[in-house]
């Protein structure tokens, strides 16, 4: 059970409207890194977490980060309040509307003319909101890596808003949110060095040939060495193609227990469909081929 609390978790002080800037703080909001995002991905997880410790935790910051995204879907409809009453009460002519929405940005006029100047569940470029941002694979050594890189890539999103506004309000509410995310990291972190044997994820151990396998797979001017490529730690492959495939066999891909009619239909497809080397026929581009084309065929003449 929920219930409301009419107070903030953290004062919004904003010094104007501004809804150009509305539209940014929506990333924050409805985006793949937002507020919304985090507290279904907890909640998804903490329904399903059998640990009581992280199911407690998972919980507590779900609820929290519905908290933050009153605080950022608060600062969006004040960044908007100047907007909003021009286009309700149509204090303004039809040319200066145009005008003032029509240099507010890429979706800030969905913002007016359809939210009325509340937040919508958009990022800022006015993407709805998607489900396929809640990554929560049930396993929680998975869960945990991608929350703990949820919560940092949260914060750079949050750095980056800081850096576009002066406004000294809205500047503390964002570092409040950004500090946030810090704190739920450092619990994420926690949680998954709490589980003895966390990696690597799941139940079933690596194949030993190639759990130790770098392969250096990109060649050429920039190749450098380092411990996540060299060392004791790892057997490295320089000779990719003398070494493939991995594991032995003929490299190829082949499906045994086919039936015989799926054999003799698949013949005919085959046969149906057999491209003609020795063939060079008319082709759309070459009918209409002009500068830039590149090499076409040659209409004058009657070879096909």
């Amino acid at each position: 059970m929920f219930m409301h609390n009419k107070k903030l978790q953290y004062t919004v002080r904003v010094a104007e409207p501004n809804p150009v800037l509305g539209t940014f703080m929506l990333e924050q909001f409805g985006g793949p890194d937002g507020e919304l995002a985090a507290a279904m991905r907890y909640f998804t997880q903490g329904l399903a977490e059998e640990d009581p410790g992280r199911k407690d935790m998972l919980l507590d910051i779900a609820t929290e980060e519905l908290s933050h995204l009153e605080i950022i879907g608060s600062i969006v409809a004040m960044l908007n309040k100047g907007a909003k009453g021009r286009m309700s009460e149509g204090t303004m002519s039809e040319a200066e509307l145009y005008m003032d929405l029509a240099k507010s940005g890429a979706s800030t006029p969905t913002q007016q003319i359809v939210f009325g100047g509340g937040p919508s569940l958009t990022n800022s470029a006015g993407v709805p909101f998607s489900g396929a941002y809640v990554d929560s694979r049930g396993e929680p050594t998975v869960d945990l890596r991608s929350n703990i890189a949820a919560e940092a890539r949260a914060k750079i999103v949050y750095e980056r808003l800081i850096n576009i506004t002066d406004d000294p309000g809205i500047k503390d509410a964002l570092t409040f949110l950004m500090t946030r995310e810090v704190a739920h990291q450092k619990s994420f972190e926690k949680a998954l060095y709490a589980i003895e044997e966390n990696f690597p994820s799941g139940k079933l151990p690596g194949h030993p040939d190639y759990s130790s396998l770098y392969v250096n797979a990109s060649q050429g001017d920039g190749d450098l060495e380092g411990p996540w490529n060299s060392g004791p730690e790892w057997d490295r492959l320089d000779d990719v193609v003398s070494a493939i495939p991995l594991g032995g066999g003929d490299g190829l891909a082949t499906v045994k227990g086919l039936s015989a009619r799926e054999k003799k239909d698949l013949k005919a497809t085959a046969v149906r469909t057999v491209s003609d080397p020795t063939r060079n026929p008319t082709t759309g581009t070459d009918l209409g081929a002009g500068p830039g084309a590149g090499r076409t065929k040659d209409l004058d003449s009657d070879v096909e």
